[in-house]
């Protein structure tokens, strides 16, 4: 990957659905070859996908907590980790060192959804002890960008 590669990652992570046109006249370079870099970036698996970002609160769910929750037996992570990810509303999963713990991250219209996602869903996995549920109050960054090295030669 290059310094090309590089500008081009960036000006995607600001703007996915930029034209190739504009993406071409930003860094210098024939459409063609930008969108022929672009392809290999996806083949690579540099580039995962794009996605929209809606606006939770338009959408009845604006509400986020974080669920903390110890996994009993450190051979289940893995399963139970994909259960956790199966819930529609669950956004992000992780796997925290130390503790043999899952972190979720879950957007839900308030409440009552989380309570009984909590009850009918999360509760259910035999492979979960003691979890803990933090609701977020502000959010003041979300992303998904990643910081990219510096293209400056």
């Amino acid at each position: 990957m290059d310094s090309i590669d590089l500008q081009i990652l960036q000006i995607l992570q600001k703007k996915a659905r930029i034209p190739n046109v504009e993406v071409a006249r930003t860094i210098g370079m024939a459409p063609s070859a930008v969108l022929e870099r672009i392809k290999k970036l996806e083949a690579r698996g540099v580039i995962e996908g794009y996605e929209v970002r809606l606006n939770p609160e338009m959408f009845n769910c604006a509400m986020t907590a974080f669920i903390h929750m110890r996994v009993k037996d450190p051979s289940q992570i893995v399963e139970t980790g994909n259960a956790i990810a199966g819930i529609e509303q669950v956004q992000e999963v992780h796997y925290l060192a130390g503790e043999d713990c899952l972190m979720a991250k879950i957007k839900v219209s308030g409440n009552k959804e989380l309570e009984s996602i909590l009850r009918t869903r999360i509760a259910r996995i035999p492979s979960l002890g003691d979890t803990k549920t933090f609701i977020a109050l502000s959010t003041y960054k979300e992303s998904a960008k990643i910081k990219l090295p510096d293209t400056a030669e």
